[in-house]
């Protein structure tokens, strides 16, 4: 494994977007912690990578402060009781704002993502135009794979 496969660059360090998948799952229904786990890395942006389980419940019981998300124990008659989570009217408000957020970062992240593909392959990536080389640009099979 390479540094660059631990580099953020990996689209490893998604963090912040544990919130917004989180308050998705409890929209579409209640559960435990463990099970948000399992469910957060069945998201495709996760990549199958199971997310940090102390940082899980961390935002969690950040959510729980601000009101996002309410918490109950569920006592089983067989194993430990658990914490049951469902999202509240104030949770829902957030991943709407979250809705509009993400689809800003995408628009900015899509623009970013065309630009720094043209400077460093000289191509333009932008699927609507012509995606004709910058004149005086080498062409490299590394280019196209961008």
């Amino acid at each position: 494994m390479s540094d660059l496969d631990r580099c953020s660059c990996a689209g490893i360090n998604l963090d912040k977007l544990v919130q917004p998948a989180i308050l998705t799952l409890l929209a579409e229904q209640d559960l435990h912690g463990y099970g948000l786990i399992q469910r957060i890395m069945t998201f495709p942006l996760f990549r199958g990578e199971k997310p940090d389980p102390t940082g899980v419940y961390r935002f969690l019981k950040a959510m729980e402060r601000r009101s996002l998300v309410a918490a109950q124990w569920d006592i089983m008659e067989s194993g430990p009781p658990k914490k049951t989570y469902k999202i509240t009217a104030e949770g829902k408000a957030c991943l709407a704002q979250w809705i509009s957020t993400l689809a800003d970062y995408r628009e900015a992240i899509d623009a970013l993502v065309v630009h720094a593909a043209k400077i460093l392959t000289g191509f333009d990536s932008d699927p609507s135009k012509s995606g004709r080389r910058r004149a005086g640009r080498p062409h490299a099979d590394a280019e196209t794979k961008l």
